[in-house]
């Protein structure tokens, strides 16, 4: 598909979508930090439109650390194409405006991130474009909603805090006879390097690109990922809502890829071990993570995937005053909403994602009052430990 397709997952990290040989010679990518692009003559700007490559216009409609960025992307997941977003629920909410009108009906797992669930039963009505809510792992259900005006089927894999893992083989399955549903995939927690969607016959993948794509906690940006025939209508799209990503955060995301598949086998190997640690430890109801075969995903996980991220979630006591008093009491494990960096962060959803919610409807959501949701970083996994060993009192 591309000439990454045979190199290491690292070599492509490296050097996959890098400017090099710019006029000055240097080994990184140039940070063109412009916002409108002039031409020497107007025959440079018919060229432009008649489509040559390598001339820019205007920042909204694109630049030259993006693109790069954008190839590097689209070479880690074996794509056609990628679009970058100055946000993950950017990237989600254009995609799903482009390909979607009125009369339209969408399906989506009842386990997505909140926000991307409130766009679709809150917005997107707006618009007669209806959706269906199923519960993440029924098939059955799935099939049963689908109709004729069915346009979108949209998961998340893993999700979240669950980690529930869609059987991604199954699933296209249920689609096979309908070449007009796009099925797109968040895969902001599996990454690139431990799944590709498309692989399965997926259409688009998105990412939170602030989460381990970044990965280092200083960077927003959303990238939609697959076939160019969906990616083409999407980037018109964006041309449009305004939705562009700006060439330092750019720059920055590339830099953070080049070092993209040692951070992901830090945070699989901590993820792992401190979900075992979690298990065994008494003060501990429950631990999800794909990695264990307690997890109702397991086989598929382990089927589908490379390996199962940093993201560990874990139930400890019902009793909220229990849960502030165990992450006050934590070192270097940072209080924090995000995933996906170098350092660890843990949350509280009823105290922060459900924290206007009652707690009949947070419990309705299964959002205990002692589940919490650790993101590991790259940290030892001993001193991560303990960490929540103290903590746990």
């Amino acid at each position: 598909m591309n000439q990454w397709t045979k190199t290491g997952f690292s070599t492509t990290a490296v050097h996959g979508g890098e400017i090099r040989y710019n006029e000055y010679g240097a080994i990184t990518t140039p940070v063109v930090q412009t916002s409108t692009f002039i031409f020497k003559s107007t025959e440079e700007i018919r060229k432009l439109k008649q489509g040559v490559k390598g001339r820019y216009e205007y920042g909204r409609y694109g630049h030259p650390t993006q693109v790069a960025a954008e190839n590097k992307l689209a070479a880690l997941e074996n794509a056609q194409d990628a679009v970058l977003f100055s946000s993950g629920m950017s990237a989600i909410t254009t995609a799903l405006y482009a390909l979607l009108n009125t009369g339209d009906h969408l399906i989506i797992t009842d386990d997505a991130y909140k926000r991307t669930l409130d766009f679709c039963k809150v917005c997107l009505p707006r618009f007669g474009i209806e959706s269906t809510v199923v519960k993440m792992g029924d098939y059955g259900a799935i099939q049963r909603a689908i109709r004729k005006n069915t346009r979108i089927f949209m998961s998340e894999s893993p999700t979240n805090p669950y980690l529930n893992i869609m059987d991604l083989e199954r699933l296209m399955e249920i689609f096979r006879k309908r070449k007009d549903v796009v099925i797109i995939s968040d895969s902001t927690f599996a990454t690139p390097y431990n799944q590709r969607p498309l692989e399965w016959g997926v259409h688009l993948v998105t990412h939170s690109a602030t989460k381990y794509l970044g990965g280092h906690n200083d960077l927003m940006a959303g990238v939609v990922l697959g076939r160019k025939a969906l990616t083409d209508r999407i980037r018109n799209y964006l041309k449009i809502t305004g939705g562009c990503i700006d060439p330092h955060s750019s720059y920055l995301l590339i830099r953070g890829l080049k070092t993209f598949e040692l951070r992901m086998q830090r945070h699989n190997a901590n993820g792992q071990i401190v979900a075992e640690f979690l298990e065994r430890d008494k003060r501990v109801q429950r631990v999800y993570y794909p990695g264990l075969r307690s997890h109702p995903h397991h086989g598929v996980a382990k089927l589908q995937m490379k390996g199962f991220g940093g993201v560990v979630t874990f139930v400890v006591k019902d009793d909220t005053r229990y849960v502030h008093r165990f992450l006050g009491r934590l070192k270097f494990i940072s209080i924090g909403p995000s995933l996906g960096g170098v350092e660890s962060l843990i949350t509280h959803p009823a105290s922060i994602s459900y924290y206007l919610c009652t707690k009949q409807q947070r419990l309705k959501l299964g959002i205990r009052d002692g589940l919490v949701r650790l993101a590991c970083g790259i940290e030892n996994a001993e001193d991560i430990i303990e960490d929540i060993r103290q903590a746990l009192g």
